[in-house]
């Protein structure tokens, strides 16, 4: 009890920590870091318009593969040279614990069932016609997407998003006050549309 009490105390410092960490790295605290998780991202995407994913998984396999294969026989010949016994290179990270509990599984398992429950059942709300207004938004809703598909294909809007995630959030952070104000001009405007 103790013991799994102390679990779901270092999960949510863990969740917590990340959601800051998250949103460190989308408004550019660390530039270095964010640059990296960016571009690594963007290298990503960009390189799956051009190659399937089978081959971008097994290029990025092999990179990792070869950089960790030559720094362990750099360690080795280096320990061999000054004849010294500092052991493998990785083994804090071998002896490091990466499987999930059977609570962490079950958490994520009843958290990815509630949420296709309750897809499903929008869908067979919406399909079924139990509200026509409902059926018809998303009607148009879907009409509008074949157009969006006819311009971008998946990958495209995924890289749009991507972008949009490191750049609209310094854009607001940094011009907040005009923005605002727009975006209350253009709130208004439609209000009093909608309400005519």
């Amino acid at each position: 009890s103790h013991i799994s009490a102390q679990m779901r105390r270092t999960q949510c410092f863990f969740m917590s920590s990340l959601r800051l960490a998250s949103i460190d790295l989308l408004y550019w605290r660390n530039v270095k870091q964010s640059g990296a998780v960016f571009s690594s991202v963007l290298l990503l995407l960009f390189s799956l318009t051009q190659f399937s994913v089978v081959s971008v998984g097994a290029y990025l396999a092999l990179a990792a593969l070869s950089a960790t294969i030559s720094f362990r026989i750099y360690k080795s010949v280096l320990q061999a040279v000054q004849k010294t016994d500092e052991g493998h290179p990785f083994k804090a990270y071998l002896e490091m614990e990466i499987a999930m509990s059977q609570d962490q599984i079950s958490k994520y398992a009843d958290k990815i069932l509630l949420y296709s429950n309750t897809c499903m059942k929008e869908l067979r709300r919406l399909f079924l016609v139990q509200d026509l207004v409902d059926s018809l938004k998303f009607a148009v809703l879907m009409w509008l997407l074949t157009y969006v598909g006819a311009l971008f294909n998946g990958l495209t809007l995924l890289i749009l998003a991507v972008v949009s995630m490191f750049t609209l959030p310094v854009v607001y952070e940094k011009h907040q006050a005009q923005i605002d104000q727009y975006v209350g001009l253009i709130r208004t405007q439609v209000n009093s549309v909608v309400g005519k």
